[in-house]
């Protein structure tokens, strides 16, 4: 099969297409014809080498990922289930490629009503941006303010805190046209000096950039508000402690919960998408061979909303 290998960590350049072996769908397992594997922002950062929650050594085919059709099932598996459309994640590798047998009770029914291609991008960003307004408590009368707003996540999150009542500031690294669109109350370019000033306190922060943003951005929360500290779009992790949030009145979110929350929250996230109250945007695709290209715009912060391989 058609396949994208990753041989060493490195730059983009480390993805070359190849050839691999067909995998087979063992006891309990199902094999997936893969139309679409995701990419996320974290994958680009294994590639390179750097912490996460990735734990491999290469030579590897990477992407956690996929959606496609059900080829083959395993032993122990309904065989029934052959030919139904399904999203899952890999575990961290093997979705970069044609096909890839994972645990049957892994996958998600994708329902007739959701393409494919949406369903693939709610699948991991879906499930984050439900579980970080989960944990935040996102309700009618906030002021929320989302970081990294053009963004996979962050475009779900613009549209969850809004659906939820809440005023959104969405900020980002221009693009403020496609923030505006997801419906934020206000955009603001966090590349621009002062790009707090307008904003004014606010309740909740989703902070997906970090560094310097991120701590600009916690600067901003009233006593009792809320900060989830999710990612490091911006290469760092916001430094702020238990001792700061604490001494301001602040409540830090760092995880959103376990395998059986995660399930849960993907669950919301693909049935909210099916009837259309939650629209990934797809900003790009890329064929598989391709992969190399699709990480470096990430990179280079060239993409909006989410980045699709197309096998």
């Amino acid at each position: 099969m058609r396949a994208v290998w990753m041989r060493e960590f490195g730059g983009p350049e480390v993805l070359v297409p190849g050839e691999a072996p067909d995998p087979v769908a063992g006891p309990g397992q199902v094999l997936v014809e893969v139309a679409f594997a995701n990419i996320t922002f974290v994958e680009t950062q294994f590639r390179a080498g750097r912490p996460g929650p990735f734990r491999a050594e290469p030579p590897l085919i990477p992407g956690n990922g996929v959606g496609g059709v059900i080829g083959a099932v395993g032993e122990g598996v309904d065989p029934a289930l052959v030919g139904q459309r399904v999203v899952t994640s890999t575990g961290g590798s093997g979705g970069y490629a044609e096909r890839v047998a994972v645990d049957a009770a892994s996958v998600f029914a994708v329902s007739s009503g959701l393409e494919l291609d949406a369903a693939v991008a709610v699948l991991a960003d879906g499930r984050t941006a439900v579980g970080l307004t989960t944990a935040t408590g996102v309700r009618s009368g906030d002021r929320v303010l989302v970081e990294a707003a053009a963004g996979g996540v962050g475009s779900l999150l613009v549209q969850l805190a809004k659906a939820a009542g809440a005023t959104v500031i969405g900020a980002a690294g221009g693009k403020l046209d496609q923030v505006r669109a997801l419906g934020a109350d206000l955009a603001v370019d966090y590349r621009a000096a002062g790009w707090t000033d307008g904003v004014g306190e606010v309740d909740v922060v989703f902070d997906g950039v970090g560094g310097e943003i991120g701590t600009a951005a916690f600067g901003l929360l009233r006593p009792g508000g809320r900060m989830a500290v999710y990612g490091l779009a911006g290469g760092a992790w916001t430094e702020v402690s238990e001792e700061d949030a604490a001494a301001r009145g602040v409540t830090l979110v760092r995880s959103i919960g376990g395998p059986a929350e995660m399930r849960a929250f993907t669950e919301t996230a693909l049935a909210s998408a099916a009837a259309g109250e939650l629209v990934p945007v797809i900003g790009q695709r890329f064929p598989l061979e391709k992969a190399a290209d699709a990480h470096a715009a990430i990179e280079s912060r060239a993409t909006v909303g989410k980045t699709l391989l197309v096998v």
